[in-house]
């Protein structure tokens, strides 16, 4: 069998539920703007023996900053725990638009666990074909985890202040147009609004096709390319929190775009300062 590329569709997994290194994680969650609760959503219906991945616990619980990465030893520790570790081939799924099985997808790579996919249409679009749930608890069997740190996927607020001066990466912001432009509100109370000098805006939203499959490989290339990226070129994507900056990552990751990483503090960090420039 071969190992999942970074997107798996539902046949695949439907296929291979079984497989016994076949690991499947729900890794949903919400903004508490949205006022749902994911856990208790994965506890009445579930994909078979997925388990719950919660980024706000899994998590550098030191940083005032919400799911930050993170240290390689609390991700071995939890991970483990969860049944997820080497030589497993791990599924994630979320039921909220990518939000946020790309981001345990891409915390996985960071953590130099590479055959790890995403769902490709979430939960929605397996609930939607009649497939099958479950609500009982899974205990999974402990497994062992070495985390081998990949730094050239994440970056901090020190590179990007340094990027400022160097240009030397490219930086696509995928909030909203309104936030990108400072015309509508940050959904985090005491940001700031607009965004990073010269970064380029391409809303994550317009990845995503309307069945809630990522779109096309060559769509995908359409759309990032006429936001003013160079292929040729490092990039770093970033959002109001970490999350859907993955999404984009996941989605240059598909169209083979080299040197992506994320900005895991976004703009809640960013924004958040007073000592950061910002433009509208």
């Amino acid at each position: 069998m071969a190992a999942p590329s970074s997107l798996v569709s539902t046949e695949w997994l439907a296929a291979h539920l079984t497989t016994p290194d076949v690991k499947v994680v729900d890794a949903t969650w919400y903004l508490p703007t949205m006022q749902r609760d994911a856990r208790a959503e994965y506890a009445e219906a579930h994909i078979p023996g997925a388990v719950y991945f919660d980024i706000d616990d899994i998590a550098d619980a030191a940083s005032p900053l919400p799911h930050m990465l993170p240290d390689p030893v609390k991700f071995s520790s939890r991970v483990r725990q969860l049944g997820l570790g080497d030589g497993t081939r791990i599924v994630v799924y979320d039921n909220n638009r990518y939000s946020a099985s790309a981001r345990v997808w891409w915390m996985f790579r960071v953590f130099g666990h590479e055959d790890v996919a995403v769902l490709d249409g979430g939960l929605a679009k397996w609930r939607a074909e009649g497939r099958p749930l479950e609500d009982r608890t899974v205990v999974p069997r402990q497994a062992h985890f070495t985390a081998r740190l990949n730094s050239l996927l994440v970056r901090d607020l020190e590179q990007m202040r340094t990027n400022l001066v160097t240009r030397r990466e490219q930086l696509l912001d995928v909030r909203s147009a309104g936030r990108f432009a400072g015309t509508e509100p940050e959904p985090r109370v005491g940001l700031r609004s607009g965004h990073i000098p010269a970064s380029r805006n391409l809303p994550y939203t317009d990845l995503i096709a309307p069945d809630g499959t990522l779109l096309p490989a060559l769509e995908l290339r359409r759309r990032i390319a006429a936001s003013g990226v160079d292929f040729e070129r490092p990039i770093v994507t970033s959002c109001g929190s970490g999350v859907t900056a993955c999404t984009a990552a996941l989605a240059l990751h598909q169209i083979a775009a080299p040197a992506v990483a994320v900005y895991d503090g976004s703009w809640t960090e960013w924004g958040g300062r007073s000592d950061t420039p910002i433009e509208s």
